[in-house]
């Protein structure tokens, strides 16, 4: 299994680098039969990781040639978090800690607009979706109902941790989005990935008294 899973990162790896590749090109590249190279490839194909085109010869058959999806291209490493945090950066020394303040609150309003209609009924309910949101967004959230009717909410990872780390009001506003969500005022944040040697976020989530 490990063997196979390597092979297809190659051969992601090929196609990164040259863009299209025939069958019979990457079979070269790896030093296996065509045969071996059509059978990863139909399973990349299927897992949506790679895509082919036909190009017609003008004699013999069609060749067919095999490129990175956008899905693809995702699996090679990314530095979203550095090229953030040097913008964010630059603009408080153009403008000041304050535009990066309202930066951060005009995030925390657009997701609150984006989500608010998806977050509703009982605070169950809304915990509910709520824990659907953060995880479609990366957080890993986990979350249980305590004894006194509140809900632990935790969330294992935090994509904007690098970023949050150098900028505080990134955790604030996220801590002010759950309250506008939840519609309670009685969100407490327990622990911080961010700000604490932790590996979670942990919230505590109240009904509105």
């Amino acid at each position: 299994m490990g063997k196979e899973t390597n092979t297809r990162q190659i051969i992601l790896t090929l196609l990164k680098r040259n863009q299209e590749q025939t069958v019979s090109a990457l079979a070269t590249e790896l030093g296996v039969t065509e045969m071996a190279v059509r059978r990863h490839l139909q399973g990349l194909e299927k897992d949506g990781f790679i895509e082919s085109r036909i190009e017609r010869q003008a004699m013999g058959r069609p060749t067919y040639k095999y490129s990175l999806t956008a899905k693809g291209d995702e699996r090679f490493p990314r530095n979203y978090g550095d090229l953030s945090l040097s913008i964010l950066k630059d603009l408080e020394q153009m403008s000041g800690n304050e535009m990066v303040d309202r930066l951060f609150e005009k995030r925390r309003d657009r997701l609150q607009e984006k989500y608010e209609t998806e977050v509703k009924g009982s605070l169950s309910e809304r915990v509910k979706a709520l824990a659907r949101i953060q995880n479609e967004n990366g957080y890993m959230v986990d979350y249980k109902q305590l004894e006194d009717g509140s809900y632990e909410f935790i969330e294992y990872n935090c994509p904007i941790s690098q970023v949050a780390k150098e900028y505080p009001v990134a955790c604030n506003c996220e801590q002010q989005l759950f309250n506008k969500l939840l519609e309670t005022a009685n969100v407490e944040r327990k622990s911080c990935i961010a700000k604490e040697n932790t590996n979670c976020c942990v919230y505590r989530l109240k009904e509105q008294s």
